[in-house]
């Protein structure tokens, strides 16, 4: 089981507030910033449900190659928030809102590239949930 994760961003400032307006749409906010000073290499930013933040953007350069990160959410009409966010923050579609029965004949999911090329994406693995 995961406890958190993170990325490395080429832009830090242009990246935080992609995922500040992206992630906004799933109920993600900024939790934490943690400066250069005391990470010894980089500031970083925590997002998540409070209390705690379980997605982190770092500068320093992005990962190469970009990487592939899914959101779960509740709902297909988050996954159609997210996107629509996600767009209007800067991102690139990577893939609209839709069933991918590839996957399960459940899954729904959105793609959208970030600042840097990481596909970041959220899904709903709920039978016709809304």
């Amino acid at each position: 089981m995961l406890d958190h994760t993170g990325i490395a961003v080429g832009d830090y400032a242009k990246s935080k507030a992609f995922y500040m307006a992206a992630l906004s749409s799933i109920g993600y906010e900024l939790l934490l910033e943690v400066p250069a000073e005391l990470t010894g290499n980089q500031d970083a930013a925590g997002f998540g449900v409070a209390p705690k933040p379980d997605f982190w953007v770092s500068g320093g350069g992005p990962n190469i190659p970009p990487i592939n990160l899914a959101f779960r959410v509740s709902s297909r009409s988050l996954v159609d928030a997210f996107y629509a966010a996600a767009i209007a923050a800067g991102g690139s579609d990577n893939g609209r809102p839709g069933v991918r029965p590839h996957h399960h004949p459940d899954y729904y999911g959105a793609f959208v590239l970030d600042p840097d090329g990481h596909n970041i994406e959220a899904v709903c693995h709920e039978p016709g949930a809304s």
